[in-house]
């Protein structure tokens, strides 16, 4: 390692554009268990205070094993800043255009969860592209919890 250091090419990843994805491309989220500990933390920051969420004893008496998870706190598994792409997207991208999600499956404190992302469509624009990928939330039974569709603006390269 010789040279001037430059903070600017510090970077996990070279930049990608638009067209340099392909469909069926997957970026694996790390895994986490739904300890009582995300469950204090997600309701501090969310303000829900409905004891489902918050009250093991409630939650049993209604015959439920555990707290039961908010489906936010479910869809923020699927933060794509948790694994590469934004690391990857970092001069290219415009924003984060919307998401959509659909709970399929009860999550309970105790659970773990395995998010990803896939790219599901590539939309190509004149000097951008809409890269639309597919959530989605295992548990540890295998069972799909969550699934939905994020879609990101990210430019094409320049003609140089």
């Amino acid at each position: 390692m010789s040279g001037t250091f430059d903070p600017a090419n510090h970077r996990r990843h070279a930049n990608r554009w638009f067209e340099d994805f392909k469909l069926g491309e997957r970026f694996v989220l790390s895994s986490r268990t739904m300890t009582d500990a995300l469950f204090l933390a997600f309701q501090s920051a969310s303000g829900d205070n409905h004891p489902v969420h918050y009250d093991v004893e409630y939650c049993r008496r209604r015959g439920m094993p555990h707290m039961l998870a908010h489906g936010y706190q479910i869809l923020i598994q699927t933060a794509a800043g948790a694994g590469d792409f934004p690391f990857m997207v970092e001069d290219s991208l415009v924003g984060f255009l919307d998401q959509s999600s659909r709970f399929l499956h009860p999550v309970y404190s105790g659970d773990t969860l395995y998010p990803a992302l896939e790219v599901a469509e590539l939309a190509p624009n004149r000097s951008t592209g809409v890269i639309a990928m597919k959530s989605s939330v295992h548990n540890q039974q295998s069972k799909l919890v969550m699934e939905g569709t994020q879609r990101y603006l990210v430019r094409k390269r320049t003609a140089s």
